[in-house]
């Protein structure tokens, strides 16, 4: 196992490094302290072929290009300093109620118009062989309108069991609203076609339903026996015959609150890759790129677009900041916020 750095450009006059963290089984991460990007996933397959399996891109310019700027998918970073909406950006403390930026019609989305996403992380390679990275950042006071400073860290570990793990971490002098994630788009297939060929399994019982602006309020739908159910393994496919623009939902998990338990399975069955989703959050968002555009791709040749990649977004509850009995949707000052999230993946066998 080994971690390269590299650089990757500069942004606002400050330079950017390029991460690879590379085990010993054949599989590479590349992470960007622009925005914690992760940017390339490799992996074989189960004859031994190597594909990206993940969106980005190998160079810094492909995220400024003037496509991606309009289309502003996301594509494998981490958000914060809140993970998808608030309503009409505001919420309310202690009686006091604050106003942020608004960037997504009327709501808030994914941290305000220059979220976590778009910051360049102060980086360290804890171990160049173990492949632990960690980035930092300070959001200030004010910080797209978030009350207190908040100080964030989050570490990237790749390991021998092909997994990437992230686990952040935060704490702010006021209380606030926090809700970090990974933005990452997968697809098994390495992009020889849309992800309809994948086969999902996802550990929930209920969705959050959205208000006419695409937020949730407060009312959440059992999911038993309908299109949205998971639970079994199920193929996109079948699932698009119902619902042809595919998934923008939050699901809520089944397991124990806080516990690192296993989610969520995707298994590519021609390749026999797999991507098992383990974490401490209380439900994750799971999107299939209905709003991707098709003229995104990778310098190679990889063209990403819509239902070419699927996220699973684990978070606190969108809007949870104006839903009672949200869980630990905000810290108080002086609390520690620490939630991990990994990433397993396999390719030795196939799933029939």
């Amino acid at each position: 196992m080994k971690t390269t750095q590299t650089p990757f450009g500069t942004h606002e006059g400050r330079d950017v490094s390029l991460f690879t963290m590379e085990n010993d089984n054949g599989m590479t991460v590349k992470i960007t302290n622009y925005g914690g990007i992760v940017t390339s996933i490799v992996i074989p397959d189960a004859h031994g072929n190597k594909s990206d399996i993940v969106c980005g891109f190998d160079t810094l310019d492909g995220y400024f290009s003037d496509e991606y700027k309009a289309n502003s998918p996301y594509f494998g970073c981490l958000v914060g300093r809140y993970a998808a909406r608030i309503k009409d950006g505001r919420f309310a403390i202690d009686g006091k109620t604050y106003q942020l930026a608004t960037n997504d019609g009327p709501n808030h989305l994914h941290g305000g118009i220059k979220g976590f996403d778009k910051c360049i992380w102060d980086a360290a390679v804890v171990d160049h062989k173990d492949c632990i990275l960690l980035l930092k950042l300070v959001s200030p006071a004010g910080d797209e309108g978030y009350p207190g400073t908040l100080a964030v860290t989050v570490e990237y570990r790749l390991n021998n069991d092909n997994e990437l793990r992230i686990r952040y971490r935060s704490e702010s002098d006021h209380s606030t609203p926090v809700s970090l994630t990974n933005h990452t788009y997968f697809n098994l297939n390495g992009f020889q076609d849309t992800v309809l060929d994948h086969v999902v399994q996802l550990s929930a019982d209920r969705v959050l339903d959205p208000d006419e602006t695409n937020v949730p309020v407060g009312k959440e739908s059992p999911i038993a026996g309908t299109v949205c159910d998971f639970n079994q393994p199920k193929l996109l496919a079948g699932a698009f015959d119902e619902m042809p623009l595919g998934f923008e939902h939050y699901y809520a998990f089944t397991k124990q609150d806080g516990s690192l338990e296993k989610v969520c399975e995707i298994n590519h069955p021609a390749s026999g890759r797999r991507l098992e989703v383990l974490t401490t959050e209380p439900g994750t968002l799971f999107y299939t790129g209905r709003y991707t555009s098709d003229s995104l791709h990778r310098e190679n040749g990889d063209r990403f677009g819509q239902f070419r990649g699927l996220c699973v977004e684990t978070s606190k509850y969108p809007n949870g900041p104006n839903i009672p009995g949200s869980p630990n949707s905000t810290i108080d000052a002086g609390q520690a916020y620490d939630d991990t999230t990994v990433y397993r993946l396999s390719w030795n066998s196939k799933t029939v």
